[in-house]
């Protein structure tokens, strides 16, 4: 068996899953605070013929070796933890991290999850939640019912005006989270992310204070997806792949003639 086609094999597989990665992108190109993600190769082990530095003669070394590869695969998949846009809403529960740091947001398990998406609503208790699955907020942030306004602080104090009150009452203390390793940090959908071995450990903090990022009210952080790039990155895949497909096509002529020729 030729090699060259199992080694065009696996550049089909691996342009396979960087196309995957690009459409994931495109199609979260309008999803808040959601981060692009990249595919990463590597090469595979090589078949090693002749050793470099191996003896020719008596006195002679081999300068260059002999060593045939046998393809490429995709190994990881990076997140780019880069700014999004921002994008005024005028919304008072909708806030945007401007800078590093995460939401934390408590799963229905007990757990913590960690978000960008600033997009909060109130559920029937008055406590701030996140608009699709209803996760809390952490810390804990409860609204009261007759409360006119909502006032969010750069550094994350939470306060309300009340009816018949001349000064703001203070309701919570938004922190943020950051992470040593935030690429570390696996998606499990719903704009959320995980803490894993390699992401660090959790360190909550102040907003604006010690190099944590500050809060904006009324924004949202937009997705950090350049469509045109992603664009190109599709073209450069496609074509990839067609000339991985083109070699394999070439090793089939080759092998037809043989055995029509022999």
């Amino acid at each position: 068996m030729n090699p060259a086609l199992w080694i065009s094999k696996t550049g089909l597989d691996a342009q396979t899953k960087d196309i995957a990665v690009i459409s994931n992108n495109l199609a979260n190109a309008s999803t808040v605070g959601f981060k692009k993600s990249r595919a990463v190769f590597e090469d595979l082990l090589y078949q090693t013929i002749n050793q470099p530095g191996g003896r020719s003669a008596q006195d002679t070394e081999m300068p260059s070796g002999l060593m045939l590869g046998a393809g490429t695969k995709v190994v990881a998949t990076q997140k780019m933890h880069t700014q999004g846009d921002m994008l005024t809403t005028d919304n008072s529960l909708d806030l945007m991290i401007q800078g590093e740091g995460f939401f934390e947001i408590a799963l229905p398990d007990g757990t913590s999850a960690y978000s960008r998406n600033g997009q909060f609503t109130l559920d029937e208790e008055g406590n701030m939640v996140t608009p699709g699955a209803g996760y809390l907020l952490q810390p804990q942030i409860t609204i009261p019912e007759d409360a006119q306004e909502i006032i969010v602080s750069q550094d994350g104090e939470v306060s309300v005006r009340l009816q018949g009150q001349a000064e703001n009452a203070v309701v919570g203390q938004l922190n943020t989270i950051n992470f040593v390793n935030p690429t570390g940090l696996e998606p499990v959908g719903q704009n959320l992310y995980v803490e894993t071995a390699v992401s660090g450990a959790p360190q909550e903090g102040v907003p604006g204070l010690d190099g944590f990022g500050m809060i904006v009210q009324g924004a949202l952080e937009t997705s950090n997806v350049n469509t045109t790039e992603e664009l190109v990155n599709l073209i450069e895949s496609q074509r990839v792949y067609e000339m991985n497909s083109k070699v394999i096509s070439a090793v089939d002529e080759m092998l037809s003639y043989i055995n029509q020729q022999l």
